[in-house]
């Protein structure tokens, strides 16, 4: 037998024993499964092999008040499948037998078009006995099919929050048009897409589907079908309402088996990309044993103004060691007042101060600037405090927390992705450390801490009143969720290398978290001083001196020479020239370098150094004209990106012995200044971030007996860089 097929043998030895869902998925990992092991499968990934005959009770009296319609709708979906007549009534009478039965059962009222009959479907291909197919739609009701799929019901404001955290942009033309996720997904979420996809894709979905264990697969199959139909809807922003809704009801028909599960897979990216801690909060609320004990309780996202965090998994996060490269990775921007910020803090926090957005507005849209250029460097740094997930932080009272609804609200009109809000803001992170709150807390004065003095409280009444998380905001009973719909979300977490998704930390857990991040809350304190220094800078003056750039002592911009060198190219051997990986600690190397070459280059004077500086430096120059040069190999449009995170719109020029860039003039329509002009000679190795291949590092130096040393660099976001480094080091070698 081909190797193709021992895992079927595998599956089938482990069908025997008494294997779990764990064993089912490391033999299959997602692979669709053939007919005749789908119900062992099926039942084991439900947890209902060994369960009994419930029918057995069921006294087959047919008298519900809402009976005939039933009836008729069950008669009505057989007569589509296309079976022989005798086949039609045996097939009816199952239907209706199991959904009568799980009415009386669970106390539930059947309506039209609540998606039961078109969930049957799948059930009632495989061909089972009545007893097994009534356990698999049970559980299938209790696992993975949200409680309240009725118009406005919790399940679609969650949906719409997580449209809104991925495709903002989408989520506001939906919303325009009034078109609420009810209007379109009602379907989807019923049936996990049996009411719109064909068989075989059902079956191949569910094989999947039931192995992953994660209840909330559905959001994430949902998102993806509407962000691959993304381009077809914004052209369609001209249909009418109704004319959207109809095209939007039936994107799923185009699935087809082939694709289950290239459509999976990338659910299961963007549900890594998604911050995990709502699924904790929201399970049960979503999910468990479905009764008709009235409405499914209601949560605060109904009301959210984007997609909520918790104060666990906020400080996990920025604890992790070594996170999943595709994992979520915070920054977090308080927005509390300057006067609360400063009397305690996370380290890891960039203050944005909310009362600026109304007073003053310049200098909020200068402070949201250096905002996006503090990630961008703390990303490329990979730092703790990096990350391109925005998560903003209020001070947990509604009343002063209006104005920091509105900065977040600013940065979704703008259509920014990845926007979040701390649910009980920096009162929750206060009561989660506790005792340990001066470990990680930055700046924090007990005696000017509003926390810390409930006396000077003026908002919002005594602490906890509606500031809690989400969690907490339950009801009592709704905190017994089915277990199965438990389990499942813990096996999909381990399986995501998500730890933190199911479980509320214990003592021993959240001790262990609070030291992690006592450690991080040292380190980052040792560099605040230095960061608040450029940010300082930055803001107060943000059009001064461009930061990053390496400057001579009378203020002119110091380029690398033929003449700085001190030896010359060694001959007869290989190049030094290279073409690498930027390490982890490729910025403090950097500065390193920086440092020494400086000194080396301080000991001249400023005389010497505005000889050896090219003359062509600084010069201003009509861009068109530039590009169109006779010299010019190619050019690349692209952007300076200074160690400090700060970038320029910028073009880089090959000739073939210069390289050159020129940087684009704000003020100025087609002018530009030359801002780098290096010979190819000088550069002696060219790396690449590993998580950014398009950040391309150009270093320059000279070979010293058997070291390199490195002089000064360059770095830019270069869209396709390959091309450009294939070009240059293809000249580099022709001069060598």
């Amino acid at each position: 037998m081909e190797d193709g097929g021992l895992w079927l043998i595998e599956l089938e030895s482990a069908l025997q024993d008494d294997c779990t869902v764990d064993d089912i998925y490391a033999i299959c990992h997602g692979k669709a499964l053939p007919e005749a092991l789908r119900l062992d499968v099926w039942q084991v990934c439900l947890g209902v092999r060994n369960k009994p005959d419930q029918l057995a009770q069921f006294n087959e009296i047919y008298d519900l008040p809402f009976q005939a319609q039933l009836r008729s709708d069950c008669e009505e979906f057989v007569s589509k499948l296309g079976n022989e007549d005798e086949d039609k009534v045996s097939v009816v009478c199952d239907l209706e037998s199991i959904l009568t039965f799980y009415c009386k059962n669970r106390n539930l009222v059947y309506e039209a078009n609540n998606g039961w009959v078109e969930l049957m479907l799948p059930l009632l291909s495989l061909k089972l006995i009545r007893s097994d197919t009534y356990n698999l739609f049970e559980a299938i009701r209790d696992t993975y099919i949200p409680k309240g799929c009725m118009k406005n019901g919790t399940v679609f404001n969650v949906f719409r929050l997580l449209l809104l955290y991925h495709d903002p942009e989408l989520c506001t033309i939906l919303d325009t048009k009034r078109i609420t996720p009810d209007c379109y997904a009602m379907g989807w979420f019923q049936t996990l897409f049996a009411s719109t996809c064909t068989l075989p894709v059902v079956l191949s979905m569910w094989d999947l589907y039931f192995q992953q264990s994660d209840p909330f697969l559905v959001f994430f199959l949902s998102l993806i079908v509407l962000i691959n139909q993304r381009d077809q809807i914004l052209t369609m922003k001209g249909s009418t309402k109704e004319e959207l809704i109809s095209f939007l009801v039936n994107m799923p028909c185009n699935i087809e088996a082939d694709d289950v599960l290239d459509f999976c897979s990338l659910a299961q990216y963007y549900s890594v990309k998604t911050p995990a801690s709502f699924k904790r909060d929201l399970l049960q609320v979503l999910f468990g044993a479905q009764r008709g004990s009235g409405k499914p309780e209601g949560s605060v996202v109904s009301q959210a103004l984007c997609l909520p965090v918790s104060v666990n998994e906020l400080i996990e996060n920025a604890s992790l060691i070594n996170p999943h490269p595709e994992a979520v990775r915070f920054f977090l921007v308080d927005c509390r007042p300057a006067e609360q910020y400063n009397s305690g803090h996370l380290s890891t926090a960039f203050h944005l101060d909310s009362n600026l957005m109304l007073q003053e507005p310049e200098a909020f849209q200068t402070a949201v600037q250096g905002l996006l250029r503090s990630q961008r460097n703390a990303i490329d740094a990979n730092s703790n405090a990096g990350g391109e997930h925005l998560c903003f932080l209020g001070s947990g009272r509604l009343e002063e927390d209006q104005y920091t609804h509105m900065v977040v609200a600013s940065f979704l009109q703008k259509n920014t992705k990845y926007v979040s809000l701390l649910t009980g803001g920096y009162e929750a992170i206060h009561e989660y450390f506790g005792e340990s709150m001066v470990d990680c807390l930055e700046d924090h004065d007990p005696l000017k801490c509003l926390l810390c003095n409930k006396e000077q409280l003026r908002y919002g009444g005594p602490k906890g009143s509606g500031n809690n998380n989400i969690q907490k905001s339950l009801p009592s009973g709704a905190n017994s969720a089915s277990s199965s719909a438990t389990n499942s979300l813990k096996r999909a977490s381990q399986r995501s290398g998500n730890h933190s998704t199911a479980n509320g930390n214990g003592a021993g857990d959240r001790k262990s978290t609070i030291d992690l991040f006592s450690k991080l809350s040292l380190a980052m304190k040792t560099k605040s001083a230095e960061v608040k220094e450029k940010l300082i800078d930055y803001i107060s003056n943000p059009n001064a001196t461009e930061p990053g750039t390496s400057r001579t002592g009378n203020g002119a911009e110091k380029h690398v020479s033929r003449n700085d060198r001190n030896g010359k190219r060694y001959r007869n051997v290989p190049p030094v020239f290279s073409i690498g990986e930027d390490h982890e600690d490729d910025d403090e190397l950097n500065s390193a370098a920086s440092e020494s070459s400086s000194v080396a280059r301080g000991s001249k004077t400023n005389a010497q150094q505005q000889q050896q500086a090219d003359p062509g430096a600084q010069e201003i120059v009509s861009i068109q004209s530039f590009l169109k040069g006779p010299d010019v190999i190619r050019y690349f449009k692209c952007q300076e990106v200074h160690l400090n995170g700060y970038m320029y719109d910028s073009y880089l020029l090959v000739t073939a012995t210069h390289m050159i860039v020129l940087r684009e003039l704000e003020t100025q329509r087609d002018r530009a200044r030359i801002i780098v002009r290096r010979l190819l000679q000088s550069i002696v190795k060219i790396t690449a971030k590993k998580r950014h291949r398009d950040l391309i590092t150009f270093k320059y130096g000279y070979p010293e007996e058997e070291n390199l040393v490195i002089t000064d660099m360059d770095r830019f976001l270069i869209p396709n860089a390959s091309e450009v480094t294939d070009l240059i080091s293809r000249h580099i070698i022709k001069q060598t």
